[in-house]
Formats: structure tokens, C-alpha cells, sequence
């Protein structure tokens, strides 16, 4: 009775934990309402936000000095959200869209005015301007007595270091005065020559106003001039009803979730459902906590989180089963279920949380938010797999639920030869892949590009009409499907709040097509030719991201490969998981390769990220399982049953996995807008990739290696 009793409590306190985190995402607290769900930013394509277009005020502007612009705009705004866009509009303007603000007026003081820096000595001699500026940074740091001081880090560039380097060394002991729009902000007094191409401003009482200085300078630190010519409130890209689709289909797919969990695995199927509940509310509250903007990439990276969440809890009951049939008891088997799943599911994590990290680092606008997400995602699920459904088991077994059918029984799994079948799964890979070269090459060879790179990548066309009504959800759709059936491709259409105006994207086009755009609008819906107008507008991806993309990927990459060499000290094992991986990823640039009427734009990235991360979770727990049954087998026989049966051993798992991830994901395909289905149909392709590889692909590829690669061959 006493045992119950405690079992007991130990539910209501879990009770209360939930209900206590509801009411904090459903009320907020304080006066502020911190905490409340409705306070999580969203980015400009679940809510809009903020759209700032700025123009050159000199005459005959280069191209070289507005790209250069717009290469520095990015980096300011970056620091404002990092899911805002940054791009060209025609030959003199820059817009800037700023995700989650509607009020202008305190994007603008925040963001900074666009004005002249100039960096004088005392006679007004000019020392460098704005195009010396590398970068500044406010921070606080600890001078030589200990002290902490707020300074702003200021770093030149080549040309900038070098005039810098001549005026201080000549100017010892004197104010060099920091101009900002012919206003003296501030007057540092050289200490000594500086000759590095880095210095710190000091004098600045608090860290805000070392920011605040360090945002002037930035913000002044462009080849050109430029002046704020309009300032709007956009609605969401992807339609006011995209975050409401997203948020049901979410719900859906959650609670298929949770019910299959409990009939596959009963008691501890219940206990891994509360658990995931819980794990939801607590990734609300740190979106909400730690300022994250959620964005269509952000989904995808709580998606992927909550199925490694499911996947931990898979593993650990997979093991409870396991250790029910070999005749523990109840009690026992949940103990030691447990401790075997620990090693699989932190170094499973830890891999993905270490791709999440250099993402993070590397990375820039839509990858640093996707990392964000899927890195609180991952510390969350490992703590509710570990610590709540452990937790809530052992309080269902307090209680009295201890009958060993309540536990579930691993059943008679059959050995199968994975590694004698190697050669057919990889023909079968390799002809899917050779079908996505060969469509990228047949593209190319008919003057189109490899893939459909859209308006994120190449840019393309702006259109903007003053509509004749309210510019309602209903008219939006159908003025997208209108624009559709005259350009041929999907556009992004966004309202402006308190107008009549759309505001319309779509690749690039020509002549002919503008005008039948035109006179769509003109006849269908009785626009007055003045009021459409068409500018040419750039992407909002820079070649400098895509690099640093591409550089993320392969450094993360890289250091999985390390991560896995150390902990299972063999550099096979993380060779066949980078192999895997690269194939998960060529599988999904297949479809988008076959499939022309998807674009390439920042879902492809989302979509690409996330199978990075759920292909090296899933190879993790095979790699775990050959670590385990692997006894130093010495023959090349023995190591190949060793292969099989752990594959064998892990095949539900594995199915299981693939299935509730691939539930969710669909989920979001059936009830989603157009732009959710497109992220969702390569993403589902990419699970059922990622699911095959690790069952037929990694564990005979690692013993491919093993025994035929190296010093240490093994020998039949």
C-alpha cells in the first residue's frame, strides 16, 4: 500500500507539471504574459513582418558597391533576427525584411540609419571611412586589473588596417572623432599604434551603449549612401493560414503519434506519451524563452526532433522487451533497459547535436535557425527520454502495474543476410541516384539548370498591384492561383497590412510574360494598368551563404566522422556513416532533380539539413548494436552473423523509427499550404531514404571495410 501510495504521488506530480507548463503557454505570466505561446516569433513566412526598402543616394552607383551593400546589410540584420531577407531591388535599392515586427518605426531606431562614417583627427583630416570597416561588435571584457569594461570590438579590413595603423602611430595621445551622418559620436584617445587591423573603443558605461555604437558603425560602414524611401507591414509569405495548417497538422500527426506508441508498447508506450507531452510544452517555453523566430525551417528541425524523442524512447522499450524474454523481472528489465539504450541514444544525440552546433556556427539566416531548433530539440528529448519516462515507468510499476504482458515481450526475430544482399541494395541505390545525375546532366544539356533553383537562389521578378478590394485570405488564393496559370510556377504573395496592395515574387519575367500578367490583372480583376508595376529583384540567398552551406555541411560532417572514430574506435564505422549519409542526401536531390515542378530554394535546405540529421541518428543505433555483439571476431564469418543479427536485432526499431517520423511529416503533406507540401513530399522521400540506408546500407558497408580495407584485414 505504501508503495502504491508513492506511486500515486509521483503521477500527480506529473500532473502538476504539465498543467503547471499549460497554463504558462496558454496564459503567460505576469503582466507581460511571459511564456505565452502567442509571444514566439515567427518569421516572414508564418507571420510576415517588417519590409524596409532603402535606396542609393548617389547617381551611377557600381553594381560592385550595391552588392557590397547588400553583403554588409545581411551581416547588420543578421544580428536583428537571423531570418530576415536581404535583397536587390533593381539597379539602386535594397529591401530588408525583418521577420515578426509590426511596427516600423521601432524596426527603423533599432536597425539603424544608413548614413556616412567617417573617422577624423582633430583638424578634420579624414583617417578612413565606412569602406575600412570590417565589422564592430559591443561586448564586455576584463581589462588588466580585472576590471570588466564595455567596448566596442572594431576590426579593419586590409586597405583599412594599414591607414589606421599610419594615423594612430602619428597621433599617440590625441582623439581620433568618429563621424556618423556629420555627427561626432564618439572620440577615442589613442593609446598606442595599432597596427593589428583590431582595436576597442572603451568609454561606454553600459554594454547597450556599446551596441548601440557598434550598430552606427556598422550600419555606416557601406560603399554607398543610402536613404529609407518606404517602409511596410507584409503579411505572412506562406498566407495567414499557414502557421493554423501547420499548428493542426502538427496536433494530428502528434496524437497518431502517441496512439500507436501505446498500443505497440502498452505500459511504457503510456509513460513515453506523457513524457513527449511534456517535451513539447518544454521546446514552446525555450522558443519562447530563448527569443528563437520559428520559421518553416524551424519546423522541420522540431519535427526532427520530436521523432528522435519517439526514436530514444523505441530503443529503450525495444530493450525492456528484450530483457523480459530473457527471463528478468519486471523491475530488472526496466533497469537494465535503460542502461543499454544509454549509449545509443547520447551518442546518437550528441552526433546530431554536434552537425546542430558547426550549422549553428558556420552557418547563416535559415541554417542558424533550423540548428537552433533542432539543437533545444535534441537536450529536451534526450532529458525526457532519460530522466520523465523513466520517471513515469517506475511510477506505473510503484503502483502495481507489474505483470509482465503489460510490458510487452520481444518476439522470435529471424536472421536475415544483409550483408550477402549488399550488392543488390546497392545497385538498387545506385540506379536511383544515376537517374538523378542523369536528369541534373539531361537538364543541363538543354540549356536549363541542373535543378529548379527558385526565387530564393536566382531572384527573379517583383510585382506590386493596388487591388480595387480588400486585399483579403480568400483573394490572396485566388490571385496566387490566377498568377499561377499565366506564369507557370507557384508565387509568394504577401499583403500589405492597412492597403490594397500585393506584393508578388516569382522567377524572372521576360517581356511577354509581364505583359500577360498585366492583362490578367487588368481583365480579371479590374486593376488600372498604373497601379502594376515589375522591378527586378535578387536573391535573397548570397552566394556567400550558399558557400558557407555547403561548408557547414561538410564540417559537420567531418566532425561526426571524428566523434564517431573516438567512440567506437574504428574509423569504419564513421566512414560508412558519412557514405550513408552523403547517399541520404543524393536521394533527396534526386527527387528534387526528377521533379521539376519543386523548387530549390530555402525548403531544400531545410529538407537537406534535417535528413543529415536523422540519417546519422538512425546508423547510430545499428553501430551501437554491431559495437555490442562485435567480441573482437577475428573471423570474417563470424563478423558477417555479427552484422546480420544486430541489423536483425534492430529491424523494428528501425521501422518503427522511420514510421512515426514519416506520420508526422505526411501529416503536414495532407493538410498543409502548397509551400509545406513541397517541403514535406522530398522530406518524406528522404525518411524512407534514410530508414533503407541504415538497415541495408551501413552495417555491411562497415564490415565491407572491415574486413577488406586497412591494415588489419580479416581473413575467412
Amino acid at each position: 500500500m505504501k508503495n502504491k501510495k508513492k506511486g500515486l504521488l509521483q503521477l500527480v506530480c506529473i500532473v502538476a507539471v504539465i498543467g503547471a507548463l499549460t497554463a504558462i503557454i496558454t496564459l503567460g505570466i505576469g503582466k507581460w504574459h511571459r511564456g505565452q505561446v502567442n509571444n514566439i516569433n515567427l518569421g516572414l513566412d508564418l507571420a510576415g513582418g517588417v519590409s524596409i526598402t532603402y535606396q542609393a543616394k548617389e547617381d551611377n552607383v557600381s553594381n560592385e558597391d550595391m552588392n557590397l551593400a547588400l553583403e554588409k546589410l545581411k551581416q547588420r540584420v543578421q544580428g536583428f533576427s537571423v531570418e530576415s531577407d536581404v535583397y536587390l531591388v533593381g539597379e539602386n535599392r535594397i529591401t530588408v525584411d525583418i521577420p515578426g515586427e509590426n511596427d516600423a518605426k521601432k524596426v527603423l531606431e533599432t536597425l539603424g540609419k544608413p548614413a556616412k562614417l567617417e573617422f577624423q583627427l582633430d583638424d578634420g583630416t579624414v583617417v578612413c571611412t565606412g569602406s575600412d570597416i570590417k565589422s564592430a561588435k559591443g561586448v564586455t571584457q576584463t581589462n588588466e586589473q580585472g576590471v570588466n569594461q564595455n567596448v566596442v570590438q572594431l576590426v579593419f579590413n586590409e586597405e583599412g588596417a594599414k591607414k589606421f595603423a599610419e594615423a594612430t602611430s602619428a597621433n599617440i595621445g590625441k582623439a581620433i572623432h568618429i563621424f556618423y551622418d556629420g555627427k561626432d559620436i564618439s572620440s577615442p584617445t589613442v593609446k598606442s599604434a595599432i597596427t593589428g587591423g583590431e582595436c576597442y573603443i572603451e568609454g561606454q558605461e553600459t554594454l547597450e551603449e556599446a551596441k548601440e555604437l557598434a550598430t552606427n558603425i556598422n550600419i555606416g560602414a557601406l560603399p554607398v549612401t543610402l536613404e529609407q524611401v518606404s517602409t511596410q507591414v507584409v503579411g505572412a509569405k506562406l498566407g495567414s493560414n499557414a502557421l493554423e495548417k501547420s499548428l493542426f497538422a502538427g496536433v494530428i500527426g502528434f496524437l497518431i503519434v502517441l496512439a500507436f506508441m501505446i498500443v505497440v508498447y502498452r505500459i511504457p508506450g503510456l509513460a513515453s506519451s506523457i513524457a513527449l507531452v511534456i517535451y513539447v510544452l518544454l521546446v514552446l517555453l525555450a522558443l519562447n524563452g530563448l527569443n528563437i523566430t520559428l520559421t518553416l525551417p524551424g519546423v522541420a528541425g522540431i519535427i526532427l526532433s520530436i521523432g528522435m524523442a519517439v526514436d530514444a524512447n523505441v530503443i529503450i522499450f525495444t530493450r525492456i522487451k528484450e530483457e523480459i524474454g530473457k527471463g528478468k523481472t519486471v523491475r530488472s528489465a526496466i533497469k537494465l533497459g535503460f542502461e543499454k539504450a544509454l549509449s545509443a541514444i547520447v551518442d546518437g544525440n550528441i552526433t546530431t547535436l554536434i552537425a546542430a552546433a558547426v550549422l549553428y556556427f558556420i552557418g547563416t539566416g535559415t541554417i542558424r535557425g533550423f540548428a537552433q531548433t533542432l539543437a533545444i530539440g535534441i537536450i529536451l528529448s534526450m532529458f525526457t527520454a532519460l530522466v520523465v519516462t523513466k520517471f513515469i515507468l517506475n511510477a506505473f510499476f510503484t503502483l502495481g502495474l507489474t505483470k509482465e504482458t503489460l510490458y510487452g515481450q520481444v518476439k522470435e526475430y529471424k536472421t536475415r543476410n544483409y550483408v550477402g544482399n549488399f550488392g543488390k541494395f546497392a545497385a538498387i541505390s545506385g540506379v536511383i541516384i544515376l537517374v538523378g545525375i542523369g536528369s541534373m546532366v539531361f537538364h543541363k544539356a538543354n540549356g536549363s539548370d541542373i535543378l529548379n533553383f527558385g526565387l530564393d537562389f536566382k531572384g527573379g521578378t517583383g510585382t506590386q498591384v493596388t487591388m480595387k478590394e480588400e486585399c483579403t485570405e480568400e483573394l490572396k488564393n485566388k490571385v496566387s492561383d490566377s498568377v499561377q496559370a499565366v506564369v507557370g510556377e507557384v508565387p509568394q504573395i504577401s499583403k500589405v497590412d492597412q492597403g490594397n496592395q500585393f506584393n508578388i515574387k516569382t522567377t524572372l519575367l521576360d517581356a511577354d510574360k509581364q505583359e500577360a500578367l498585366s492583362k490578367m490583372f487588368v481583365d480579371t480583376y479590374k486593376v488600372d494598368q498604373d497601379q502594376i508595376s515589375f522591378t527586378s529583384i535578387s536573391s535573397t540567398i548570397s552566394n556567400d551563404q550558399k558557400t558557407k552551406a555547403v561548408q557547414a555541411v561538410l564540417v559537420a560532417a567531418v566532425f561526426m566522422l571524428l566523434y564517431i572514430w573516438i567512440r567506437f574506435k574504428d574509423i569504419r564505422f564513421g566512414s560508412a556513416a558519412v557514405i550513408a549519409l552523403l547517399h541520404d542526401v543524393m536521394i533527396v536531390v534526386t527527387v528534387y532533380a526528377v521533379l521539376r515542378g519543386l523548387s530549390v530554394g530555402n525548403t531544400f535546405i531545410a529538407c537537406i539539413l534535417t535528413i543529415v540529421g536523422y540519417s546519422i541518428n538512425a546508423t547510430i543505433v545499428i553501430f551501437d548494436r554491431i559495437r555490442e555483439n562485435y567480441k573482437g571476431n577475428r573471423n570474417r564469418e563470424g563478423l558477417r552473423d555479427v552484422v546480420n543479427q544486430s541489423i536483425s536485432q534492430t529491424f523494428t526499431r528501425s521501422i518503427y523509427t522511420s514510421l512515426t517520423t514519416f506520420i508526422m511529416v505526411f501529416v503536414l503533406y495532407i493538410f498543409g499550404v502548397t509551400d509545406l507540401r513541397e517541403f514535406a513530399l522530398p522530406l518524406m522521400v528522404g525518411i524512407i531514404g534514410g530508414g533503407y540506408s541504415s538497415i541495408c546500407i551501413t552495417g555491411s558497408l562497415w564490415y565491407i571495410l572491415k574486413t577488406r580495407v586497412g591494415k588489419k584485414k580479416i581473413s575467412a
